[in-house]
């Protein structure tokens, strides 16, 4: 089964997170199919804090890939501000 989740990057107590497309069985920050965008919860002032590809997304979701309740959540709370 292939899924959309987060794979974290980052520093000590400075998280990062890329949002990828991966096997299930793959460790979490191991093996990926794709990199598909990012969340930086850290963010501040001007900089961004998730960006993602809408048309990858759309994409593997398509063809059957499951997001986390994780990359769900933050898709649905920045759909807003994507479209505007």
């Amino acid at each position: 089964m292939v899924v959309i989740r987060l794979s974290r990057g980052g520093a000590k107590a400075r998280p990062f997170y890329s949002i990828v497309v991966a096997d299930k069985r793959d460790r979490r920050d191991g093996r990926f199919i794709e990199r598909i965008g990012f969340y930086n919860p850290m963010a501040k002032g001007g900089e961004e804090t998730l960006r993602i590809a809408a048309d990858r997304l759309t994409y593997w979701t398509g063809v059957g890939a499951q997001p986390s309740p994780t990359v769900e959540r933050l898709v649905k709370a920045h759909a807003p501000k994507a479209a505007a």
